[in-house]
């Protein structure tokens, strides 16, 4: 059974450029389409799932879920399209759906430039967590099947708190289970409702702009980039640990 974490939650918004005094102590990062480039995969599943429950699905609506757990987009599906399916039924087949998708791809890696990042967060003693909307078995699985497993030995998925993104929950839990203070975390992100998330937590927000999780718009980041070679260009100048 999924425990839920509940969460007090702020309506501080963290404001101000990166390179603020209050100190980095720690890096919550997403993981679809943060961690891998995942997001262009679930598109192909969720569209599968969408027609098999016969809800046709603009591009627009669709990109709206991007970054929110399952039990939300399909929840929202089933209401918006009048489905006669339970909430059960349909996130039970899209669940088999994606799992047996993931384990069966091949080409399943970390994006470019991570692991470099990774590697210097953890010589300068600075914690890391993944926090994402995603099911634990899926969130297990990719740090599996990529090797990242060996950095995040905190995981946290939507289904531990109870409001998902874009509500701050997911991203104070992790703030909570790191031992840091939410104003001293920095979160990557890729999809508008995961920054909303970050900010509502009072935390400061890095927005990767990635093409495979759509039209986002990462407009309330305190940051925006391209690659993780455009964050190790800013390194030098974050005020990790000070």
């Amino acid at each position: 059974m999924t425990s839920i974490h509940r969460v007090t939650p702020t309506n501080h918004e963290c404001t101000g450029d990166l390179s603020a005094s209050v100190p980095v102590k720690a890096v919550i990062f997403d993981m679809d389409g943060v961690l891998v480039d995942s997001e262009p995969i679930y598109f192909e599943v969720e569209r599968s799932s969408f027609a098999h429950f016969g809800a046709p699905m603009t591009e627009e609506e669709h990109h709206t879920y991007v970054g929110v757990t399952l039990e939300s987009m399909w929840r929202q599906v089933l209401d918006r399209h009048q489905l006669i399916n339970t909430l059960e039924e349909a996130l039970a087949y899209h669940r088999k759906n994606v799992m047996q998708t993931i384990t069966a791809y091949e080409g399943l890696m970390a994006i470019d430039g991570l692991e470099r990042w990774l590697d210097w967060l953890r010589e300068k003693g600075i914690p890391i967590a993944v926090a994402s909307s995603s099911p634990r078995s899926l969130i297990d699985l990719i740090m599996e099947k990529t090797g990242l497993g060996r950095y995040f030995d905190i995981r946290i998925t939507g289904e531990e708190v109870s409001q998902g993104k874009p509500a701050p929950d997911i991203f104070l839990y992790a703030a909570e289970l790191l031992g840091i203070a939410p104003d001293h975390c920095i979160v990557i992100e890729d999809s508008r409702n995961g920054v909303h998330a970050a900010k509502s937590a009072g935390m400061r927000c890095i927005g990767l702009h990635n093409p495979g999780s759509g039209q986002q718009d990462l407009s309330k980041a305190d940051h925006r980039i391209s690659s993780y070679d455009d964050l190790w260009a800013l390194k030098e100048s974050l005020p990790f640990g000070e």
